[in-house]
């Protein structure tokens, strides 16, 4: 597998408008401590960035339209050739901010939608009004022609809502729909107790692998769940669902588990690079080394590539070069990003020999 930069979440700022629970910066209206980059130093990163590679570039937050700037970065961005996204929780849209949008050639928008209600998703979301807030932004994108994919986060609190969610995203013209099972970092750290269980995460990726075989309009893809891949291939095989084909797509790169530090990662606002939105290691900082340097040389990176050297059950698991278990969730309970994956319920063939 080629470990190529290929999808770049970028923090631009800390300020945001919403408190939401499972939030992995703990963003606020006041970035205390963590002040917005300025624009000269975003067209530098943007610089070394495109002196290396193409990836795509995510231009996320806290809530990045706070940034007076966020689409002079899109457009300059754009213009060094890296395919320019963003994402925002949608509450702050309006007709104006829509022309912006497509007038700084964003190819797309993610939005988050965690109820398929408004007493659902305001709880997650802690704001009166979000849910009313994002849905008024996927209206004006629709009118506007702008693609748009929404993400939907699940807890123990909001799980049932998994179909409704699913159906909604379709009905309200998402190009895609992804499933993220919370991983706790940031306030998500208090939300320990409501992390769905194994059995339930198991049960649902089995659900969402029935959903995707007969999904034809939407792209849907669960997030942070590399254990899908594994679960994929089990359910091809038992139902004949075309198993070698999926076999031959696995092993040839076409799709995996976890990505992080191997084809995505996160600069975060203070210019950290982090293998991935939700894994709060740093690799190494942009102001003090090329990005390039950090991508190749970063011993964390590396680590991370070395899918030998996991361990506990995703050491020893047949299914490690497509799943690899969650490396942030493994940091996040068990303080070793190495170890195994404390949420996937499967016994490799190794263990059940011995």
């Amino acid at each position: 597998m080629d470990f190529e930069a290929k999808w770049i979440a970028w923090e631009t700022t800390r300020r945001c408008n919403l408190k939401c629970v499972h939030c992995r910066s703990s963003s606020e209206l006041e970035a205390k401590g963590h002040p917005d980059f300025s624009f000269d130093e975003a067209k530098r990163v943007l610089d070394d960035i495109a002196s290396y590679a193409s990836p795509v570039v995510v231009l996320s937050g806290g809530e990045p339209l706070l940034r007076p700037d966020i689409f002079e970065i899109a457009k300059y961005g754009g213009a060094k050739g890296l395919r320019m996204c963003l994402a925002t929780n949608g509450t702050l849209v309006t007709e104006a901010i829509a022309d912006q949008i497509k007038a700084a050639d964003i190819k797309m928008v993610s939005m988050s939608l965690d109820g398929s209600t408004a007493a659902v998703h305001d709880n997650f979301r802690n704001v009166p009004g979000a849910f009313d807030g994002t849905l008024n932004a996927m209206r004006i994108f629709r009118e506007k022609g702008i693609k748009f994919l929404i993400n939907s986060s699940f807890t123990k609190r909001n799980q049932e809502e998994i179909p409704k969610l699913y159906k909604l995203a379709k009905e309200l013209g998402a190009t895609a729909w992804y499933m993220f099972m919370i991983v706790p970092t940031g306030r998500g750290e208090e939300i320990m107790n409501e992390l769905i269980s194994k059995e339930d995460y198991e049960n649902l990726l089995k659900w969402h692998y029935e959903i995707e075989k007969q999904e034809d309009e939407m792209l849907i893809r669960p997030t942070c769940a590399p254990s899908y891949y594994r679960v994929v291939l089990q359910q091809s095989k038992e139902q004949g669902d075309d198993y070698k084909r999926r076999t031959l797509q696995f092993s040839t790169g076409g799709s995996k588990g976890c990505l992080a530090g191997q084809l995505i990662c996160l600069i975060d606002v203070d210019g950290n690079v982090l293998p991935c939105s939700y894994f709060p290691k740093s690799a190494g900082n942009v102001r003090e080394q090329s990005f390039k340097d950090i991508w190749e040389n970063s011993q964390l990176f590396k680590d991370l590539r070395d899918f030998k050297s996991y361990k506990g059950r995703c050491g020893a698991c047949e299914y490690v070069g497509v799943c690899g278990g969650c490396r942030a969730r493994a940091y996040a309970v068990t303080g070793d990003y190495m170890d195994e994956e404390p949420f996937c319920g499967h016994t490799p063939f190794k263990m059940l020999k011995k």
